[in-house]
């Protein structure tokens, strides 16, 4: 059985490797010396350098390159703004209902023992009135689902 790539697994972990590291089509990336068609801060990097040299337009460069045009403008945009590090990925949203504390969970729990045939929609627009929080009626509904589990 083949070990797996060092270099591959970390860039996993870290969240920069290129998924269609085969779709990368440019020469620099086809010797396989320095330049990594699997590392994609290094992919998007080149791309840009590449479009701003005049080596070729940005919808060029993001085909030769394997990403989107949306995908070359995004990394445009943050490499102007961050620099180098624009390029990483960048962290998502919180995970978890977050919004929903213990208070919220409180009222909501109230509201369902009073109505249980209330709707997560008038729950939320409560939730807004009583609370002063939005609160998303689909989050509502999965937290009451993660209630009833317990």
């Amino acid at each position: 059985m083949p070990q797996p790539d060092p270099k591959c697994e970390r860039l996993r972990r870290l969240g920069v490797l290129n998924p269609d590291a085969q779709r990368v089509r440019a020469p620099l990336f086809q010797s396989g010396d320095f330049f990594d068609p699997q590392d994609m801060v290094q992919v998007k990097y080149e791309m840009l350098r590449h479009a701003q040299n005049g080596a070729a337009s940005k919808s060029v460069a993001a085909t030769l390159f394997g990403l989107s045009r949306p995908a070359f403008y995004q990394a445009e945009s943050d490499f102007r703004r961050d620099g180098l590090s624009g390029l990483l990925p960048k962290q998502r949203g919180p995970k978890g209902a977050h919004k929903l504390t213990a208070e919220v969970m409180a009222f909501i729990e109230a509201r369902l023992n009073a109505d249980g045939g209330i709707h997560a929609r008038t729950l939320a627009q409560e939730i807004t009135t009583a609370l002063g929080l939005t609160v998303h009626p689909r989050s509502i509904e999965r937290a009451v689902a993660r209630k009833k589990k317990r």
